[in-house]
């Protein structure tokens, strides 16, 4: 705040405290009581955004040069007293600073509320008589990946792999493969585009926890026919897809219910998808690289909009 790259909060000084409020922590982000500057999780936020984008590599490289000075006092401390003593070394001497969130809630886990998920959580613990394991269906073929399935043109990024596919009536593209989402999630902006109605929303309660522990509500959630691949080799599913209303540069977020229910395997290496299709082939999918880039782009446009607002 000093070297004035980031500025309080608007309201900061303005909020009124509780009436039993500790006056022993202080935030110096929000200038309130009731928590530490240690402890405010948007202070740490914003300092993260800061770091990316490399505003922050003085104080990050001093602190790091001291760090790593002091681990290598203390691994040699270690060592020593491990020859001395017989003890084994322990080179993990530094834990993880922070959690990385993924997107979670939803439908996985046994459903989208807290006592779904604790029915679902019990019955999974619960100790009942073993039953027996199911055969391996033998005649699903194996998919497996080969160097050939690399078709990607340009090496110099991690791209993510955003694929083309049929939604409904419409052909949907810049659709997001991510394993790491617990729910597959359809955007309002891309729910309004595909002209469905309001009225066709079930109700849905409950949050989606994003990638830096946002929470956005969930403003329903609807069946549709989803389809993989073209022509004969193809496969069509039932998706339930969960609506909400925040902006993204993707129309839709494909994650791991749709895609167990597919039996796809994700390849970011190779940039590609491959799945079961109705008749038992392995069919790929390459991702496109330029919607890939293009979404790429747009979040980091987004990144920098919110950070000039704050």
């Amino acid at each position: 705040m000093h070297s004035k790259l980031i500025k309080p909060p608007n309201r900061a000084g303005t909020y009124q405290d509780q009436r039993y409020v500790d006056k022993s922590k202080y935030c110096t982000f929000h200038q309130k009581y009731g928590h530490t500057t240690d402890d405010c999780v948007i202070a740490k936020d914003v300092l993260e955004k800061l770091a990316r984008q490399g505003l922050l590599d003085k104080y990050i490289d001093s602190r790091r040069r001291k760090r790593n000075t002091e681990d290598l006092g203390q691994q040699s401390k270690t060592t020593d007293n491990s020859r001395d003593k017989g003890k084994k070394v322990d080179s993990d001497i530094n834990p993880p600073r922070r959690i990385i969130n993924w997107i979670s809630c939803g439908f996985a886990g046994g459903g989208c509320t807290n006592s779904a998920r604790k029915r679902s959580y019990r019955a999974m613990m619960t100790m009942t008589k073993s039953t027996p394991s199911q055969p391996i269906n033998s005649d699903k073929p194996e998919i497996s990946f080969v160097p050939k399935d690399d078709k990607a043109t340009d090496r110099n990024l991690d791209d993510p792999i955003v694929i083309t596919a049929q939604v409904g009536e419409p052909l949907v593209k810049k659709i997001l493969m991510d394993p790491g989402s617990s729910t597959d999630v359809l955007f309002y902006s891309t729910f309004q585009k595909m002209k469905l109605s309001d009225k066709s929303l079930q109700p849905s309660s409950g949050e989606l926890v994003g990638f830096s522990g946002e929470r956005v509500s969930i403003r329903g959630y609807i069946w549709l026919q989803t389809t993989f691949g073209e022509y004969t080799d193809n496969k069509t599913i039932d998706i339930q897809y969960l609506v909400v209303d925040c902006k993204s540069p993707y129309n839709i977020i494909l994650g791991r219910p749709s895609l167990n229910a597919f039996n796809a395997i994700v390849s970011t290496v190779h940039l590609c998808v491959k799945f079961l299709s109705q008749d038992n082939k392995v069919v790929t999918i390459h991702g496109d690289q330029k919607e890939a880039r293009q979404c790429y782009n747009a979040s980091l446009k987004n990144e920098q909009a919110k950070q000039s607002k704050q």
